[in-house]
């Protein structure tokens, strides 16, 4: 059987293989030796559609070895991928520790945060990758990054979260989000001013390399895939569902 999976941070890339998504999203934190480890995202999509994306080429080589071991992994495209998935083809979500556990989430109607406060904080992974403040709401964001023709930058697609937002005089009700707000506080205090003080100023730029400094911890409602007119929204976890869903996933992303 093939599973098609849409890699959308670190990198952007469609691959084709034979393992299940749990066991997939250890080989691609882990490899197949000891020694590496890295923190990916992907989400599973129904393959086979429309004639961009090579699927012949996908089944003729995703094939099992002759020593009977499966696929791993089969690169299909490596750039603007998100753009070319209907999504309708999206399934799951996974987020991957550097230990290879991976945590599925399911998609849900979209909903506009209940902790809406006038601006919110998000981290965009998949084409561009920066932190950004912004006075919308995340349907709102979505559909002003693709459809707004009134300024010279558009994406096509875009996959990004929203970031927990601290109580500024208060930091530790906040509870556990890492190293997120240790540094460079006063800048992004300026950045959610510009916000409310400029109606016109729709959104600002926060941190252009804000990969390195990416963790689950600070992910606040969810993960949004917009492309046209439409969105996908996926909720996080909270802590209390991650005791009961999947402890050992929690312990490794720190939550706990």
């Amino acid at each position: 059987m093939h599973y098609y999976y849409v890699v959308f941070s670190p990198i952007e890339a469609l691959i084709c293989s034979q393992l299940e998504p749990k066991p997939f999203g250890a080989y691609m934190a882990r490899g197949s030796k000891k020694g590496s480890a890295e923190r990916l995202m992907f989400a599973e999509v129904e393959g086979e559609f429309g004639d961009y994306f090579d699927w012949d080429y996908a089944k003729a080589k995703c094939v099992t070895h002759e020593s009977g071991e499966v696929k791993h992994s089969l690169y299909l495209s490596i750039y603007r991928v998100i753009e070319h998935i209907p999504l309708e083809q999206y399934k799951n979500i996974y987020l991957v520790n550097k230990d290879g556990s991976t945590l599925p989430l399911e998609p849900a109607l979209y909903k506009t945060p209940s902790n809406w406060r006038g601006y919110g904080l998000y981290k965009e992974h998949c084409p561009v990758h920066p932190l950004v403040v912004s006075s919308l709401e995340p349907n709102m964001l979505a559909d002003y990054i693709i459809n707004d023709t009134t300024k010279k930058i558009t994406v096509p697609a875009i996959i990004f979260n929203d970031i927990r937002i601290i109580d500024f005089n208060e930091k530790e009700d906040t509870g556990n989000i890492g190293s997120m707000y240790e540094r460079d506080l006063d800048h992004l205090k300026d950045c959610i001013a510009t916000i409310q003080s400029n109606k016109d100023k729709i959104t600002k730029t926060v941190d252009r390399s804000f990969d390195t400094k990416f963790s689950y911890q600070i992910i606040d409602n969810g993960f949004y895939f917009a492309r046209g007119h439409k969105i996908i929204f996926y909720p996080m976890l909270s802590p209390e569902q991650l005791k009961e869903v999947d402890y050992d996933w929690g312990k490794s992303a720190n939550f706990f």
